[in-house]
C-alpha cells in the first residue's frame, strides 16, 4: 500500500515538531504539509528544519484547505477553535483526522461528532499505549473497590499547558465513573479551597499541577481504610504521543467515517 500522506497542524509547537520528526522516521507515512495559525513566526520556515532534521522542502503555511485536498489525513495538537475549523475541512474531504487537542466544550464536542459522519476521526486525551492501559485499569479497579475507597486524580504538566484538568485526567475520571456506574459530571470535584467540609462519599477529585517542563504525569489514587492503591503513568518524551498518533492515523485509514478513540485503535478492553 502507498505511503499515507499526512499534514501536521500546529507545526511550530513542541508536539508539532515532534510529529514531523516521527513522520520522517516512519516507513508508512509521508509528510505533505505543515500548518500554523495566521501570524505565527514560523510561517514560511522549512518544516524539517523546525523539527531539527534538516530541510525537507515543505514550507509551513496557513493554507489548510489546499493541503488537505492532497492528503489522506491530518494530525493536530492545537487549540479547540482550530480543531473545529479543521474538522469542517476533513469532513469535506472525507479523510482521517487525528485530534490530540484537549479542552473542548460540550458544544464543541457535538461539532466534532457531526464531522465524524464524513471524516474518520480518532480523538483522544492521550495517545500513549501506557496511558490507555491505565484507563482500562482505572475502570476495573473502580468497579472492584466500593465507595469506602475515595478516588483522587492528580496530574502535572509543563507551565505552558493552557487547560486543566488535562484531557488525560478527564479520561481517567470518566473511566473511574464508568467503573462505579455514576455520572462524572455529578461527582467530579475540582480545585478545593477554603473550608470545604468533609469529603462526600462517591466524589471523584481532581488536582492539577503546572510547572517547569514536565511532559505529563498522572496518578489515580484509591484511598481506603488504612490502605491506598495508586496507579501512575509518567511520560518522559513527547515521542510516545507522536508514535501513538501515527499508529492511530494508519489504523483509521482503513475504517469507515466515524468517531473513534484510542481504545478502538488499540482494542483495549477492560482488564
Amino acid at each position: 500500500m502507498a505511503d499515507m500522506r499526512v499534514v501536521i497542524a500546529g507545526a511550530g509547537g513542541r508536539m508539532g515538531r515532534t510529529l514531523i520528526a516521527a513522520v520522517a522516521a516512519s516507513k508508512d507515512l509521508k509528510l505533505v504539509g505543515a500548518i500554523e495559525a495566521e501570524g505565527a513566526a514560523v510561517i514560511g520556515r522549512d518544516a524539517g528544519e523546525l523539527a531539527g532534521l534538516g530541510p525537507n522542502g515543505i514550507k509551513v503555511t496557513t493554507d489548510a484547505a489546499r493541503l488537505l485536498q492532497q492528503a489522506d489525513g491530518l494530525i493536530e495538537f492545537t487549540i479547540p477553535a482550530a480543531t473545529l475549523a479543521f474538522a469542517e475541512l476533513t469532513a469535506a474531504a472525507g479523510i482521517v483526522h487525528i485530534i490530540g487537542t484537549t479542552g473542548h466544550s460540550a458544544e464543541e464536542e457535538k461539532v466534532i461528532a457531526k464531522a465524524a459522519s464524513r471524516a474518520k476521526i480518532v480523538q483522544a486525551g492521550n495517545f500513549s499505549l501506557g496511558v490507555n492501559l491505565l484507563v482500562a485499569l482505572t475502570k476495573r479497579v473502580a468497579r472492584t473497590l466500593n465507595d469506602d475507597y475515595d478516588i483522587e486524580i492528580v496530574e502535572m504538566h509543563h507551565n505552558r499547558k493552557i487547560d486543566a484538568p488535562s484531557g488525560t485526567a478527564l479520561m481517567l475520571g470518566r473511566a473511574a465513573a464508568a467503573g462505579r456506574g455514576v455520572d462524572l459530571a455529578q461527582h467530579a470535584v475540582r480545585g478545593r479551597d477554603g473550608v470545604t467540609g468533609a469529603r462526600n462519599a462517591g466524589n471523584i477529585g481532581f488536582a492539577s499541577l503546572r510547572g517547569g517542563t514536565v511532559v505529563g504525569e498522572h496518578s489515580v489514587i484509591f484511598a481506603g481504610p488504612a490502605e491506598r492503591v495508586e496507579l501512575t503513568h509518567r511520560a518522559e518524551d513527547r515521542m510516545i504521543f507522536a508514535r501513538g498518533a501515527l499508529h492511530a492515523a494508519l489504523w483509521a485509514r482503513d475504517q469507515k467515517p466515524g468517531l473513534y478513540s484510542m481504545a478502538d485503535v488499540l482494542q483495549v478492553e477492560d482488564l
